[in-house]
């Protein structure tokens, strides 16, 4: 995988954790920059086609593994996951990268990330590509996992997700159907991330054109080693995130 060649790997040193950081074309501030910040159960590893891409256009293109992540710190309480602590992340990282602003492409939880990004430090950012998630305003009335809960039970896996010790539930997986699963998955409401359905599913699971095998033995060789704990911790952390806030 040429793209996949192309990509220099390092550890950096930002807001108090060490992160895992993947780069790829020109190096030092001169050529634009794309930071790109990946969603859950994802990694760096998600953008490594478009990094290739981007970067043969002259682009210094930049995917971390978020805090949680992969082989970026992983704090075990849920409150050191708030907007603030990965927004926070993600500036002390362009601090020491010397990257005085950035495009941004985000998806699914990195949308998320990557919305607040754009609310609390606009100054960084000079443009937003967002996937999957739409920005959701704060609702003071209404806390978000009072929300999901709401709209799709107790089952839905946001509620779930709150729940001490749900995190060991992964480990009932063969971890590569999971992500067979979880990166194909089609269903809404209830049914979405449903682990107890998932851990049931027994047919044969045909992968799509941009999802190869090896793509799936990279993330659950990476996953096996860190478990899903900081995932889980930024959904434990929706509703602080939302009532710290002032946006």
């Amino acid at each position: 995988m040429a793209a996949e060649a192309a990509v220099r790997h390092r550890q950096v040193e930002a807001n108090g954790i060490s992160m895992h950081v993947a780069e790829a074309g020109p190096e030092g501030g001169a050529a634009p920059a794309v930071l790109f910040v990946h969603g859950f159960p994802e990694l760096w590893y998600s953008w490594r086609h478009q990094m290739g891409y981007l970067a043969a256009r002259g682009y210094r293109c930049v995917a971390p593994d978020l805090r949680g992540y992969g082989s970026t710190t992983a704090p075990p309480e849920p409150f050191y996951y708030t907007a603030f602590h990965i927004v926070g992340d993600l500036i002390a990282l362009l601090d020491a990268l010397r990257l005085p602003q950035v495009f941004v492409v985000g998806h699914d939880w990195g949308a998320i990330v990557s919305w607040n990004l754009c609310l609390l430090r606009p100054d960084r950012v000079r443009a937003l590509v967002n996937l999957s998630v739409a920005f959701m305003p704060r609702r003071p009335g209404v806390k978000p996992v009072e929300y999901f809960r709401a709209a799709y039970g107790d089952d839905y896996y946001v509620c779930r997700f709150q729940e001490p010790g749900v995190e060991a539930e992964f480990t009932a997986f063969d971890l590569k159907n999971f992500f067979k699963l979880a990166l194909t998955v089609q269903t809404i409401g209830s049914s979405t991330m449903n682990l107890r359905k998932m851990q049931a599913y027994n047919k044969e699971i045909k992968l799509p054109s941009w999802l190869s095998e090896e793509d799936i033995s990279y993330l659950a060789n990476v996953y096996a080693k860190t478990g899903f704990a900081g995932g889980v911790n930024y959904y434990r952390c929706l509703d602080l995130s939302k009532s710290a806030s002032s946006y």
